[in-house]
């Protein structure tokens, strides 16, 4: 359906130069659509593109050719309509976590009442956990509550969509897990559409409605778009239990290995 659609991307080309001057297509017709209201991961191995496809979506760095569509609209630009969570959350050292989530909900609702603005910071931390944490420091949290203020500095901005860039590549496991489920909790009630990045096969058959499968770079394309047939909300334990999650992941790891092998055989055909 026409009006289902959220994000298109279409015969998408980013290039940058190289010291001798000419120009290296990073991504190379790249085409995706993300329904609304969907969290689509993108994987692949290091260096093929998928932050540049996201930091494209977000406006953050300009397309070579082909063209980006949110909401009906050609990205020209960022916007608070499409927030970014990054692997590193940048908090402002001098600031509290609710100083910080105030930051932007102040740049983007300035015609906002004071009562107004309070309550979408208090609202966007207790989502992620941090009711009772709202008054301390950056140096006093974890890794896992610094990213959980980085994740509630995003969605109090009522983002139409979440770019989540590996945003759980820095935690052990047990908070990675956590976190997951923080964001899956918050997109059910929110029903943002969404676009991820991760490394993490596991973490994207888990979490993800879609999972796009990215080639090698440079000239990186989409390879495959995988369904993933889990309903919402999700339960771990019980997904982990079914032979789907088992074939997903099985055919996201021959994807995987698939690439690496053609990666190894391009650099075996150059050498020669």
């Amino acid at each position: 359906m026409i009006e289902d659609r959220y994000v298109e991307l279409f015969d998408v080309v980013k290039a940058y130069p190289n010291p001798f001057g000419e120009a290296i297509k990073v991504v190379d017709g790249f085409n995706l659509l993300v329904k609304r209201g969907e969290l689509v991961s993108v994987i692949g191995h290091s260096g093929c593109g998928k932050s540049t496809v996201l930091n494209m979506i977000a406006g953050l760095i300009p397309i070579t050719s082909g063209g980006v569509v949110v909401a009906g609209n050609e990205v020209s630009g960022p916007g608070p309509d499409r927030a970014v969570v990054f692997q590193a959350p940048c908090l402002l050292p001098w600031m509290t976590c609710y100083g910080n989530v105030m930051l932007g909900v102040k740049q983007v609702y300035p015609e906002a009442t004071k009562a107004e603005r309070a309550q979408m910071v208090e609202y966007a931390l207790g989502a992620v956990g941090l009711k009772d944490s709202m008054h301390r420091y950056p140096r006093e949290m974890s890794g896992g509550m610094q990213q959980r203020v980085g994740i509630a500095r995003a969605i109090a901005l009522r983002p139409k969509m979440l770019l989540l860039d590996e945003p759980f590549g820095r935690l052990d496991s047990l908070t990675r897990m956590d976190l997951q489920d923080v964001i899956l909790n918050i997109l059910n009630v929110e029903k943002i559409t969404t676009m991820m990045i991760t490394h993490d096969p596991d973490e994207a058959v888990f979490m993800s409605d879609r999972i796009c499968m990215m080639t090698n770079g440079p000239g990186a394309k989409v390879g495959e778009v995988m369904e993933i047939d889990f309903e919402h909300p999700r339960d771990r334990a019980e997904i982990m239990e079914t032979a789907e999650f088992y074939e997903y992941r099985r055919r996201l790891l021959q994807f995987l290995d698939d690439c690496e092998k053609e990666k190894k055989a391009r650099k075996k055909a150059k050498i020669v």
